[in-house]
């Protein structure tokens, strides 16, 4: 299906082409910009509310500042969709996280236009010092930087951390503060009082009004002179909420009406003549434009496809009881434990709905926290937590662990606390890309000592391994990860059963070859199995559970047996169960075939999961393949690490 732009957006190639409108031009531009991406998410999907919520900002940027050369960065890049058409990609926008197509956040290897790759939170400040001071240092000492972050990204301590340095840095750099009190889910914290009374000082409100109007009627160098005399007289009468910015030496303009595309528009021409580092405040609506994505932010945050007259958003219907996600079952699951067990707690880095421990902090909120985009935070509050004898059930994307990753060995594995990581969406997530694969959890947690790491392949394996998890004879941390999304079993909720720690357990007997699954790809090689018996090929299948300990009783009756192994997993072979399969073989002075599947040594872009496993080589068909290649070697060749 074509969505057709609008007249102005038609013509609007890139961005000089909207310099060159008239700025009564603007207003029209930024509506038809706004459904434009109305129209393509309603029918192809994807992030929605935050780059509604921007519309204006970004036409506003883009008509002020000479972009590329003046760069802009993207916080929390699912903002950035109205960037991305007005830069050359409106054509292909339709392609939007579809597998080959356009990323859905923003890539240096897409586009010019896209200075920095974010995907994660909170590292647009810090890029951009990098920047601003690498463009001085070559003397473009006219370039400007723009950085736009979220409110919610600011609770990450990196943000701090580059502002800290902005602060003292003596460059172009304009940090533009899209306040809409929002992430996925609502904001939570200090900054976010912090934020709020800015926003509400009528004292401040009625200074910023007078400064701004005259900035207005004095313009240029006379207006940075007024500025500077009038600065402390700001200081004073400013709420005491915007010091934490002033503190750390950034000039502070605002609040500002984020969709008053006029107004913005005068600022940033005023602003771009402001020399140092500066910070905009901006207030925002996440959704603004489309009414039911203002009520309801967390819904609209990626809705899927719905219809855009009605706002129905449109879900399979089984004909069938379906399975449930593995995060409904993550939520229920928590509950029904901490209803037994009262030392249990639930701790997550701004991701409440997207794993479900909303469901607990519903059920107990005085257990359950949000500690907002701060997962070095969230590590280190839970080994806090299990000092006190507490059971803290850490739950975080696998992706998103990568940045806490010094916590979790310094603060929770050296220390042996008992916390238990929860690691959603782990392996290929699929449309989010590169940036959000969880691929390397596996791998990086397996070298920590003190840690066990399992990964079960069905919803009742999550169960039971958390009721594991949560005993009183464990001791130390705990990693348990699980895909995005619907899982295998209808049947899911059965009484909890322990599992012991380091086994494995057998699903399929053959002859010839073994298959070694962790985790859900092994629902593939029981597909696989299946395929293979109807010509005749019977292959073993071991579900290993654990990846760490191994179950080395089991892998020594394996390698007596066969002298052909497969190992499949959803996650880096360079280190992970491919490799510890190797490390034993070696170890332990066996000799056999062995290939491994999983994901290559490269960074996976975005695809359905479905066309990412198939890329990948380790989906069913890959398996089945691999057992057929193996069963025509010779058992003379043999491969010994």
């Amino acid at each position: 299906m074509e969505i057709k732009a609008g007249d102005l957006l038609s013509e609007i190639n890139i961005p000089a082409d909207l310099r060159a409108l008239g700025k009564d031009k603007l207003y029209q531009v930024c509506e038809e910009l706004r459904q434009f991406i109305i129209d393509t998410v309603s029918v192809y999907g994807g992030h929605f509310g935050a780059s509604l919520g921007v519309v204006e900002m970004t036409v506003a940027i883009h008509y002020v500042f000479n972009t590329p050369y003046d760069q802009l960065i993207w916080d929390v890049g699912h903002q950035a969709y109205g960037h991305k058409i007005l830069t050359g990609r409106r054509n292909r926008f339709s392609t939007n996280r579809k597998y080959k197509g356009l990323a859905g956040f923003p890539s240096r290897f897409e586009s010019e236009y896209d200075t920095f790759g974010v995907g994660h939170s909170s590292t647009s400040i810090s890029a951009g010092v990098g920047m601003a001071i690498a463009n001085k240092y070559k003397g473009e000492k006219d370039r400007q930087h723009i950085v736009v972050i979220g409110d919610g990204a600011m609770t990450a301590g990196i943000a701090f951390e580059g502002m800290n340095h902005a602060g003292v840095s003596d460059t172009n750099l304009l940090i533009i503060l899209n306040d809409n009190c929002m992430s996925i889910d609502p904001n939570v914290g200090a900054l976010k009082e912090y934020l709020t009374d800015i926003t509400t000082s009528h004292t401040y409100n009625k200074t910023r009004d007078e400064i701004w109007n005259l900035i207005g009627k004095i313009g240029g160098t006379g207006a940075q002179k007024q500025l500077s005399k009038l600065e402390a007289s700001l200081k004073s009468a400013i709420t005491k909420s915007s010091n934490i910015f002033e503190a750390l030496n950034l000039r502070y303009f605002g609040p500002v009406d984020g969709h008053n595309i006029n107004r913005l528009i005068e600022i940033l021409e005023d602003l771009k003549h402001i020399p140092g580092p500066k910070l905009l405040h901006c207030i925002t609506t996440k959704g603004k434009g489309y009414h039911l994505a203002e009520r309801d932010q967390t819904k609209w945050h990626a809705p899927g496809l719905f219809d855009k007259v009605s706002g129905e958003i449109f879900k399979k219907i089984a004909e069938k009881p379906q399975p449930p996600k593995y995060q409904e079952v993550f939520g229920l699951t928590i509950v029904e434990l901490a209803k037994k067990n009262p030392k249990i707690m639930g701790i997550t880095p701004a991701m409440p709905s997207g794993s479900s421990l909303n469901i607990m902090m519903q059920a107990m909120p005085g257990r359950a926290f949000d500690v907002g985009i701060a997962e070095q935070h969230a590590v280190t509050f839970s080994a806090g937590l299990a000092t006190q004898g507490l059971i803290p059930f850490c739950n975080i994307y696998s992706t998103f662990l990568q940045r806490a990753y010094d916590q979790v060995i310094h603060d929770v594995a050296l220390q042996k606390l008992h916390v238990v990581f929860c690691l959603d969406r782990g392996g290929l997530v699929g449309e989010d890309g590169a940036t959000h694969q969880g691929e390397f959890d596996l791998a990086y947690l397996r070298i920590i000592p003190n840690m066990i790491v399992s990964a079960p392949m069905n919803e009742e394996q999550l169960r039971n391994l958390m009721y594991t998890a949560q005993l009183e004879n464990q001791k130390g941390p705990f990693s348990i990860r699980y895909p995005r999304g619907e899982g295998v079993l209808a049947d899911w909720r059965r009484p909890f059963t322990e599992i012991e720690i380091g086994t494995g357990r057998k699903i399929s007997d053959g002859e010839d070859v073994c298959i070694l699954t962790l985790g859900t790809p092994g629902n593939f090689a029981i597909e696989a199995c299946r395929k293979l018996r109807t010509d005749d090929i019977f292959a073993a299948h071991y579900d290993m559970r654990f990846l760490k300990p191994l179950d080395e009783k089991l892998l020594h009756e394996i390698f007596k047996r066969f002298k052909k192994i497969i190992t499949v997993e959803d996650g880096v072979i360079k280190g992970g169960l491919g490799s510890a399969i190797l490390e034993f073989m070696s170890d332990n002075n066996y000799s056999a075939l062995v290939k491994r599947l999983g994901i290559p040594d490269k960074f996976i872009e975005q695809g359905s999961p479905k066309e990412l496993y198939h890329e990948c080589r380790y989906d069913a068909d890959a398996i089945e393949e691999a057992v057929r290649d193996m069963v025509k070697e010779k058992v003379s060749v043999k491969v010994k690490y």
